[in-house]
């Protein structure tokens, strides 16, 4: 009898901190941290297929995205989906493509910490080349890093800040890749 009510003791203990680990990750999950699997190549070379990526929730809803962060949000035309780019301009500025380059504000945009010299950024349907757009309040123009193969805000426009899901800050798979997700601005 003393073996079973031990049994009973060990297996209930067992349940208790199972149930509680589950609802401490459901909160984290929920509320600060969640995961997100880069899908496609509109990242490369500073963001692979297949990458596990560490996305801050908290982070945008008390600070407003800056020029350089890494953010998720939900695909302009599909809320099933989620992109990740890197933030180029902030509500207020103007951004314009010209000569394969980008500006903001009249100033060449020097993206040299995250993309070789010879990566040239050309217009699309939404921005084109040569004719500067203003971002909008409570919106961010984005681009993806391999800019010949990226679908971003050259081609769909702005995306508005009640679309924003997070910061991404930590790759974390595949290993050999792991590292923090910095802005190269700051």
């Amino acid at each position: 009898m003393n073996i079973l009510r031990k049994i009973g003791s060990f297996l209930i203990d067992s349940v208790q901190t199972f149930l509680m680990a589950a609802a401490v990750f459901l909160v984290i999950y929920i509320f600060f941290f969640r995961p997100f699997e880069v899908k496609g190549e509109s990242m490369y070379p500073n963001f692979l297929d297949s990458e596990y990526v560490l996305t801050n929730l908290i982070v945008l809803r008390f600070n407003q995205p800056i020029q350089g962060d890494v953010v998720v949000f939900k695909a302009p035309n599909d809320n099933e989906r989620d992109f990740i780019k890197r933030v180029i301009g902030i509500p207020g500025d103007t951004v314009e493509i010209r000569d394969g380059s980008v500006y903001v504000n009249n100033q060449l945009l020097d993206e040299s910490k995250y993309l070789k010299p010879s990566v040239k950024s050309y217009g699309g349907a939404f921005l084109k080349d040569g004719i500067p757009v203003t971002v909008p309040l409570d919106n961010y123009f984005v681009m993806g890093d391999n800019r010949l193969y990226s679908s971003d805000s050259r081609e769909w426009g702005f995306v508005s800040k009640d679309k924003l899901i997070g910061e991404s800050i930590f790759v974390y798979w595949p290993i050999n890749r792991m590292g923090i997700v910095g802005n190269p601005y700051k």
